[in-house]
């Protein structure tokens, strides 16, 4: 078995490593369908073998074609590590700088098997979200994040490791882009050749930014989201007896199961995959399974009746459920669901992000592979068949909403019934949990704010979880707002609970939402425990992208944004370039995530506290930044509550002056200037 040792001295070349290939009992990535003619076969051999030397391409070529004859992609199964992927305390790597080491530990979890989706092929989550494109990369990214110093910055042109590069000690020592591909050649068929050919990478959010942490912060998002959506829908805090039905189980989406027991609801999420269900239920997140519709049924009725938590798992296609759900209605007339979503990777429907429900899991795996342009055809089916079935129930007192997985984008190009009379071209029959439920808190500057405890120490985690939530309560002390008072609330007793719920897979990890003032006093925090010696070891700082200004996307992030700018990415290149200028240990900027290829850009930033007063500045900096950015741009778009927190925040900061909008308070002078 390799060392951390080995793993940092470069591609393993001499000997070569045994070639294990595909590991059986593992979850494998579906098979990619790029369609490559024969020259573009002969392209992607080429670009996979300029890794290695030319004594031992003669024995690559062959495997390399076979893989990418079997897989559509050319993985280097070989140069899979014989090591236990995950996060290791920081100061076991080998490096020059506490921030490659922390780096490295960002990228191993990352890669752990417990958090992976597809760990050997380099896909974190989202079905198709990839830390790198091969492992050549991964053994020579690890290689220059040993050798790094603190005037050296490290280059990844999608998942590629292009060099390291003389710079500063104020820059950022990795700047990462993922998928950036020319617009007018950034569609999915055009996506499946350059990633064929070893060019491009669809990096999701945080996989290709090295920054996940298991699926405790989609866990957090969807307490916050089921939260709210009782709070605007069924007018309730206590959602007991309340029934939430979803489906997924997989990567982000096995949170579900875990969010619906935290909020005390019943939760119903129906998963195709065996596996992935059988791996919630072993990490004590999903509380039963059942195979059987029927079981499925009279556990919902018994636990609504009672008025149980309860996370039940239904093995099988989510359409068939929710068609159930309608037939129990039509024969008793009782609507047994309150509320529902859905968290497929419906941003990757054709390739594995959604199953139909005429096909078993091995038969859609089987016809996706081998007859792409029927497997379409079925899912778009199955997508009309679930619009179907939401639509009926929806004349009931049930809820539906999308979750940003793009299904209601899809349903919508599958002919389904999504419309919306008069609506805009970001707007469906149901609003996106953005524009309903979550966009507020966005205006108010609040998001997926997140670190980790790079010792691998739960003990630190707990420093940081004790600090954060005595910053949050001071906060109250002093006194806010009430809208900001909730969501303290709401995050106080998230933390507070945080370790009962056992929300840790992989690295020593939390998420909170937070505002700006909230996360720079948390950073404040949490350095100032590293200067003492509260905390062992360095804190990693970061964030989703999915957050008040790391995201451009029409139908997410931005799909309440309806100054016609939602189609526009300036906010999230901006974000980049600013969080890399006022002090982002890393910063990454994405094509695709979420939505999916050529629906968003993106981006994020690690930040790595040292305990040293640079640390603390750059924190202050670069938070402050990385807030009042998005909270602007939805202040000029019209949002009121941005424009309200944006006022009060330059009061505070003089620093701070945003171009405030006027609104046209006479609809008068429009009609009368375009009649004119």
């Amino acid at each position: 078995m390799s060392s951390l040792q080995a793993l940092c001295s470069g591609l393993p070349l001499r000997p070569l490593p045994e070639n294990r290939g595909r590991q059986a009992g593992v979850p494998h990535a579906p098979v990619r369908t790029p369609s490559l003619s024969l020259e573009e076969k002969q392209l992607a051999l080429r670009n996979a073998l300029r890794y290695f030397p030319a004594d031992v391409q003669e024995l690559l070529a062959p495997e390399f074609a076979q893989e990418l004859q079997l897989y559509g992609h050319i993985y280097m199964y070989r140069f899979c590590p014989d090591i236990e992927m995950r996060a290791y305390p920081v100061e076991q790597y080998p490096c020059q700088t506490k921030a490659a080491a922390a780096i490295m530990h960002m990228i191993m979890n990352n890669l752990d098997p417990a958090v992976a989706q597809f760990p050997q092929e380099l896909v974190t989550y989202g079905g198709n979200g990839q830390v790198f494109s091969n492992w050549a990369q991964f053994w020579l990214t690890m290689f220059y994040l040993s050798k790094m110093t603190e005037e050296q910055t490290l280059v990844m042109y999608s998942g590629h490791p292009l060099g390291l590069f003389p710079s500063s000690r104020s820059a950022p020592r990795l700047i990462i882009t993922n998928g950036m591909v020319i617009p007018n050649y950034s569609s999915r068929m055009e996506y499946e050749k350059l990633f064929a050919l070893g060019v491009t990478m669809y990096g999701q959010m945080t996989a290709g930014s090295y920054c996940y942490i298991g699926p405790q912060g989609i866990v957090h998002g969807t307490v916050l989201t089921v939260l709210n959506a009782a709070r605007r829908y069924l007018g309730i805090e206590d959602l007991a007896g309340k029934v939430f039905v979803t489906s997924g189980l997989g990567g982000m989406s096995g949170a579900q199961a875990k969010a619906a027991v935290i909020v005390g609801c019943i939760g119903v999420i129906a998963e195709v995959d065996k596996a992935a269900l059988e791996k919630r239920h072993k990490q004590g997140w999903l509380m039963e399974v059942t195979d059987s519709l029927d079981r499925c049924i009279q556990r919902l009725r018994e636990a609504r009746k009672r008025k149980e938590v309860l996370s039940l798992g239904y093995h099988g296609n989510v359409v068939a459920l929710w068609e159930r759900l309608v037939h129990e209605l039509d024969t008793t007339g009782e609507c047994l669901v309150d509320l529902g979503s859905d968290q497929t990777s419906c941003h990757n429907p054709f390739n594995g992000g959604y199953y139909p429900v005429q096909l078993s899991f091995t038969e859609a795996q089987s016809l996706m592979a081998t007859n792409p342009a029927v497997f379409k055809d079925l899912v778009q089916e199955s997508l009309r068949r679930q619009v179907s079935a939401i639509n009926r129930l929806a004349k009931e007192k049930f809820f539906f909403w999308d979750y940003g997985n793009a299904f209601l984008l899809e349903a919508q190009r599958a002919g389904a019934d999504v419309e919306k009379k008069g609506a805009g071209r970001t707007e469906f029959r149901y609003p996106s949990y953005v524009q309903h439920i979550m966009g507020d808190i966005f205006s108010q500057g609040f998001g997926p704010f997140r670190w980790v405890c790079t010792s691998g120490d739960p003990q630190d985690l707990a420093v940081t979880d004790e600090l954060a939530a005595s910053v949050l309560e001071e906060a109250i002390a002093d006194g806010v707002k009430v809208s900001v008072k909730l969501q303290y609330m709401d995050n106080i007793r998230w933390i507070r609970e945080a370790a009962r719920h056992r929300l840790v897979v992989g690295s020593q990890a939390r998420i909170l939402y937070s505002d700006q003032k909230g996360r720079v006093a948390i950073a404040v925090a949490i350095n100032q425990a590293i200067a003492c010696r509260r905390i062992k070891a360095p804190v990693v700082l970061s964030r989703d992208h999915h957050d008040v200004s790391g995201t451009d996307s029409p139908f997410r992030e931005t799909s309440n944004i309806y100054d016609g700018s939602a189609f526009c990415a300036d906010m999230a290149v901006q974000n980049f370039v600013g969080d890399a200028c006022r002090g982002a240990t890393w910063v990454a900027l994405h094509n695709g995530g979420g939505v999916g290829w050529g629906e968003v850009i993106n981006g994020g930033f690690g930040l790595v506290l040292d305990g040293t007063p640079e640390a603390e500045q750059r924190a202050r900096l670069m938070l402050s930044w990385d807030v009042s950015n998005g909270v602007a741009r939805r202040c000029w778009s019209g949002n009121q509550k941005a424009y309200e927190i944006i006022c009060q925040t330059m009061q505070e900061n003089s620093s701070l002056v945003v171009t405030l909008p006027h609104e046209v308070e006479d609809e008068r002078v429009l009609q009368q200037a375009l009649q004119l």
